[in-house]
C-alpha cells in the first residue's frame, strides 16, 4: 500500500494549491500563535476553499481551550483534527471529528501506553523531543525508538525531507509520514521543487 503523504504548516493558498497538484493527500494548517506558521481562521478558510475535492485537510492545535478549536470548526472545514500538547483522550474525542495524537519521541517514551490510552485516535504521530517545542523544528530522532507493533497507525514526522524519506520508509514503514520545513524555503512558504521531490521520493520508496 501507498503510504499517505501530508505536508504541513501551509499558510499560502498558492503552496496549498501546488501540493495538491503534486498529488499530496492532506495539508496541514496550524491554529497556534507561538507557532511560525499559524495561520489566521481567515487565511485558513481562504487556503481550503481553493483546493481541489479529495485533498484532507488537517488542523493542528496546541493545549488549545474546548472554545477555541469550536470557533476554528465553525469557520473553517477541517476534516481531521490533530493534538500537539498534552491534551485528554476525552478532550481530543469530544469534537466529532477523526483525531491524531502526536507524540515526541525520546528514549523511554511508551508508545504501546500512549497508543492503548488514545485508543481512539486514528493514527499516532511521532515527532521529535525538543525541549518546549510543539513540533516543526526540523529534527529527526532515533527511528529505531519506533520498533515493535502498535495498536494504532504511526504517521512519522520530524526532520523529514526528500533527502532520506526513502531511507525513513525502508526503516519503519509507517501508514503515512507528514512534512513541514523539510520542504520549505522558508519558514511557512514552501518550496515547489522540494515539495515533488518530497511527494516522489514518498511514493517510490513505498513501493
Amino acid at each position: 500500500m501507498a503510504v499517505r503523504v501530508k505536508i504541513c504548516g501551509m499558510t499560502r493558498v498558492e503552496d496549498a494549491v501546488e501540493a495538491a497538484r503534486l498529488g499530496v493527500d492532506a495539508i496541514g494548517l496550524v491554529f497556534y500563535p507561538k507557532s511560525p506558521r499559524n495561520v489566521s481562521i481567515a487565511r485558513a478558510a481562504a487556503i481550503i476553499a481553493a483546493l481541489p475535492p479529495f485533498v484532507s485537510v488537517v488542523g493542528l492545535f496546541v493545549d488549545a481551550t474546548r472554545e477555541w478549536v469550536e470557533t476554528v470548526l465553525a469557520e473553517c472545514a477541517l476534516d481531521v483534527l490533530q493534538f500537539h500538547g498534552d491534551e485528554s483522550p476525552e478532550f481530543c474525542a469530544g469534537f466529532h471529528r477523526p483525531y491524531l495524537k502526536a507524540v515526541r519521541v525520546q528514549a523511554g517514551t511508551d508508545l504501546a501506553a500512549i497508543a492503548t490510552r488514545y485508543a481512539g485516535a486514528r493514527a499516532l504521530l511521532t515527532d521529535a523531543f525538543v525541549e518546549g517545542v510543539h513540533g516543526g523544528t526540523g529534527q529527526t530522532f532515533d527511528w529505531g525508538l519506533l520498533a515493535g507493533d502498535l495498536p494504532l497507525p504511526l504517521i512519522l514526522s520530524g526532520g523529514l525531507d526528500e533527502h532520506n524519506i526513502a531511507a525513513a520508509l525502508r526503516q519503519v514503514h509507517p501508514a503515512a509520514v507528514d512534512v513541514s520545513s523539510g520542504v520549505e524555503s522558508a519558514k511557512g512558504i514552501k518550496d515547489a521543487a522540494r515539495m515533488a521531490a518530497f511527494i516522489s521520493g514518498a511514493r517510490h520508496g513505498s513501493l
